[in-house]
């Protein structure tokens, strides 16, 4: 029993360990494990390990003379046997009368040398011999296991610890290092670890003064005034400063040490242990750094709106750190900007995240602020959008003057109009449809082609007057070098066909598109952008045409005005489809279908071609849950869009672990904390578990989700939002909720309800208005709940986001749908504890899948009960609980209250044990391990047979 309660335990956790089964198996009310230390007449037996009392209440006890005739661990530590004998443990405290027990003891000894004792203290009256038995197997497995350790004790002969071997192979696995330093001759001595971390050998430091000239000279003062305080007052010595390495280093090593006293009392060496804490100095160093360094002003306050740091960029709005940080925040120009004060507190008040535009009042520019809130206070992010501000303000002055440019254009010809249409076309379509508006009728012609060349042929980007059947001709046509467009691509002079006869004289193997063209009349342009022709424009004529000098070189001056406009728009339309393709990629292609949730989503692009770091997740889990994630990585572009990437994968991992909320979002935190400080994402993560209906939700600087019950009422999650990933410090805390059936939970980013016109607080109201008054339909069939889904999204969107309205950000938008497990389809059982509970098991399954018409699974079903319930009783806690859930598969779980995990092993030829869960394994579809609040559950999953 010892060896396997023990096993992988430091010395003292073992006589901890050892002191507690002793006292246990007496009945006692205390166990005690004293070692013997000093020398001569001064040896004594000091208190190293206790159970059951905590240490105040055995002062008494803390140290005993080995040659004390009254004390029973005295007498069975000299004669080498079992003593017992009554001892007083103190006094009634009503009546002052002494309290009497009983003190079993048993020595310690090797064959050579008697190291202590173990005691137990009873009230139970003499041991058993069966007792007495245990006590002294239990004193030889002490002496076997925990041989000759190393004690250091402190000068009232309490809070020992050990620092044997296997202490000592703990430090020189974390790079500690131990000293000890003789006060009366100065004289050091170190191990290998601590002159590793000095970076000198042992013949550098054999004296104070030698580790004295490491000490970076600033804080030599502090460290011995340190030394000097420890031994005044014999407490701990603790210090943090820097060395100077031989090899021009410089590193940060915290110190600890203790005074050792010697057979006077007095300090007689100190002994003590280094490490190197450079690394831990060095990351929240960065952090600041790249935080004061930081394009952006960023600002924090603390609950007295007292300034606790600035950016460097923040400094030139407020002033120097160094004069501004401990100051209020309103003293300074924040003070003067009206509104500002009061949207801060309100949303310290709200605990709610708050975007605010206002001008500043020493520069007189514009800033976005963003407020956020947290625990210890507020910080702030302050974007310079002047520039953005003066370019909406143009736009809108252009909009209001475009209604006039007609006037202008006309006055200046068809020339004024075509420069001003073709300036504000975005995409190649528009380019085509600036041609079609306003070449076609100034030259009358009948048709229009737009065609590039890219990837060997010649693609068709916009046709107008044309049938499908010639167009796809077109894109058939190998890049031969000998067409009309070749030619004009190539020699870069624009080509010019008055009849069919002349196009047969010209092209003769061309001579079938003629009738699919429908089209007498052809001028081919070259577009020419940046010196490199891209294509060529057709414009045909029904009839022949002789084209005139004049028209020749007006269509050659509109060739290259469009050429430009093209090309722009040719780059526009590839970045907009490798971002879109990229986007898409990265989010889930389609929503898993579970028995748990009806769901349905939708994504929306910001107006900007940059993808965004906006996704969504359902992830199906055990026994019929589902998680919910929903996060926005913060800024756009490719790093952002591929940090989503890793953030999606990263979820979907520790999913499967079946980890709570809150320490998948610790987990997540971590990763983007290796990241960098350029990195930060919200994320909010949602468990629903279908049997109960409670939904576990934690959300990291997130949007609260809403929550639509089945009489129409909404309502937000009132949990308190812990910081952005990569901001945060864990841990995350988690709410619980219960949902109705056929409840309604949206979650959503903050693309849809903030914006430059919108703060966060209008754009919930407005949600809450839209969902308001939707109570869920009386029929429960899935596609009903799917397409009511869809008109919600549709509903949220529509009004929330309307089409034609450019938006800044990103949108994601995820709507499910609840439903519950029904009760038949559920059946538990508290099992018994011992061996017959896997008989119970087996009975319990048989019987309810006879009542669920599933015999076909009795027997793969019994055989998986019995085997968990099996490795319950050998391995874990009991008891056990089964239970039983008739979904798309059959669940079959065990819960026991265990923290311990199985994990698969392969079993050799001759291992008794080992094959149990490669059986589980072998006979279900899935299983796996969640931890639960009192323990752990198993579970297996099996195929329901085909109907």
């Amino acid at each position: 029993m010892l060896r396997a309660l023990c096993a992988g335990l430091t010395a003292h956790e073992m006589l901890c360990c050892v002191a507690d089964q002793a006292m246990a198996e007496l009945g006692g009310f205390a166990g005690m494990v004293h070692w013997s230390g000093g020398q001569g007449g001064g040896r004594r037996l000091r208190l190293v390990a206790v159970s059951g009392l905590p240490r105040p209440a055995l002062q008494e006890w803390a140290e005993i003379a080995e040659d004390d005739i009254h004390s029973a661990l005295a007498i069975a530590f000299r004669d080498d046997g079992y003593v017992c004998m009554p001892a007083v443990c103190g006094v009634r405290p009503l009546d002052g009368e002494p309290v009497v027990a009983m003190v079993a003891a048993v020595p310690l000894a090797e064959s050579d040398a008697q190291l202590g004792t173990l005691s137990v203290l009873t009230a139970q009256g003499e041991p058993t011999p069966a007792q007495r038995t245990f006590l002294d197997q239990a004193a030889r497995w002490v002496v076997t296991h925990v041989s000759s350790p190393e004690w250091v004790v402190d000068r009232r002969g309490l809070h020992t610890q050990p620092v044997g071997s296997d202490l000592r192979m703990a430090l020189d696995a974390v790079q500690v290092g131990s000293w000890q330093w003789n006060i009366s001759t100065g004289d050091m001595s170190w191990d290998d670890v601590g002159l590793g971390l000095l970076g000198v050998s042992g013949a550098g430091v054999r004296r104070l003064g030698s580790w004295a000239d490491l000490v970076y000279p600033d804080d030599l003062p502090k460290v011995m005034a340190a030394v000097e305080e420890s031994l005044r007052t014999g407490d701990i010595y603790e210090a943090d400063y820097r060395i100077r390495r031989p090899d021009g280093t410089t590193r940060w090593m915290r110190s600890r040490g203790r005074p050792v006293p010697g057979d006077r009392g007095e300090p007689e060496r100190v002994v003590g242990t280094v490490w190197d804490t450079t690394e831990s100095r060095i990351a929240p160093q960065a952090v600041g750094d790249a935080m004061r360094y930081m394009g952006d002003a960023f600002l924090g306050v603390d609950r007295n709106w007292l300034i606790t740091f600035l950016s460097g960029a923040a400094e030139h709005l407020l002033g120097r750190a160094r004069d501004i940080v401990g100051r209020g925040l309103w003293e300074g120009p924040a003070g003067q900007v009206a509104g500002l004060e009061e949207r801060c507190r309100q949303a310290a008040a709200d605990n709610v995240p708050v975007a605010v535009d206002f001008r500043w009042p020493t520069d007189g520019r514009w800033y976005h602020m963003r407020l956020a809130p947290h625990p210890e206070g507020l910080t702030a992010y302050l974007t310079d959008v002047t520039d953005d501000r003066t370019r909406a303000a143009r736009r809108e002055a252009d909009r209001r003057a475009r209604a006039t440019w007609p006037d202008v254009a006309e006055q200046s010809g068809p020339i004024g109009a075509l420069a001003v249409a073709l300036s504000e076309a975005v995409t190649m379509q528009d380019v085509v449809d600036v041609l079609a508006g306003h070449v076609m009728p100034r030259f009358g012609s009948a048709g229009l082609l737009v065609q590039v060349v890219g990837e060997g042929r010649l693609h068709v980007v916009g046709a107008v007057g044309y049938s499908e059947d010639h167009i796809r001709s077109l894109e058939r046509l190998p890049l031969s070098g000998s067409g009309p467009v070749e030619e004009v691509t190539r020699t870069r002079k624009p080509r010019f066909i008055g009849s069919p006869a002349e196009w047969a004289a010209r092209y003769p193997w061309l001579a079938h598109l003629l009738g699919t063209s429908g089209k007498q009349a052809w001028a081919f342009l070259p577009v020419i952008a940046s010196g490199q022709p891209i294509g060529c424009c057709v414009l045909s004529y029904y009839e022949p045409r002789r084209f005139t000098r004049e028209e020749r070189e007006l269509l050659t001056v509109f060739s290259g005005m469009f050429a430009q406009a093209l090309s722009r728009a040719r780059l526009y339309d590839l970045e907009h489809a490798r971002a879109k393709t990229l986007q898409h990629a990265l989010l889930p292609r389609a929503l898993p279908s579970t028995p748990a949730l009806t769901t349905a989503a939708r994504y929306l692009p910001a107006s900007s071609t940059e993808v965004g770091g906006d996704w969504y997740d359902i992830i199906p889990l055990s026994a019929d849950r589902v998680a919910l994630v929903i996060g926005d990585v913060m800024g756009h572009g490719l790093a952002q869009a591929a940090t989503m990437g890793r953030l999606r994968t990263a979820v979907h991992t520790l999913a499967d672990l079946d980890l709570p909320p809150g320490e998948i979002l610790a987990h997540l935190n971590d990763l983007f904390t290796d990241l960098g400080d350029e990195f930060y994402a919200t994320c909010l993560y949602a468990v629903y578990d279908s049997v109960t209906g409670d939904c576990s939700i934690a959300r990291a600087g997130h949007p609260p989700p809403a929550v639509i019950l089945p009489d129409g009422s909404v309502s937000f999650s009132d949990l308190v939002p812990d910081p952005p990933l990569g901001a945060a410090e864990p841990p995350f805390t988690s709410v619980r909720i219960c949902l109705p059936e056929g409840s309604r939970l949206v979650l959503y980013t903050d693309g849809l309800v903030e914006s430059a016109s919108r703060d966060i607080d209008s754009g919930m109201a407005e949600l809450a208005r839209v969902l308001t008054g939707k109570p869920v339909r009386t029929t429960t069939a899935q596609g009903d709940s799917q397409a009511e889904l869809e008109q919600l999204c549709d509903a949220v969107t529509g009004t929330l986001l309307p089409a034609g309205r450019e938006t800044a950000d990103d949108t994601a938008l995820l709507v499910a749908y609840t439903h519950r497990l029904p009760p038949d389809a559920v059946a538990c059982w508290e099992l018994s504890d011992g061996p017959v509970a896997a008989g119970e098991a087996r009975t319990h399954v048989r019987e309810q899948l006879g009542v669920w018409a599933l015999d076909d699974l009795v027997m793969a079903a019994e055989l998986l009960a019995s085997e968990l319930v099996g490795n319950v009783v050998r391995h874990a806690k009991g008891p056990a609980r089964l239970r039983l859930l008739r979904s798309r598969t059959l669940v079959c779980e065990v819960s026991d209250r265990s923290a311990a995990t199985p994990r698969i092993r392969r079993a050799t030829d001759a291992d008794e044990g080992g094959r149990g869960l490669q059986l589980v394994a072998a006979l279900s579809q899935r299983w796996g391990t969640r931890y639960t609040s009192d323990g752990k559950c198993i579970w297996t999953e099996l195929p329901l047979p085909q109907a």
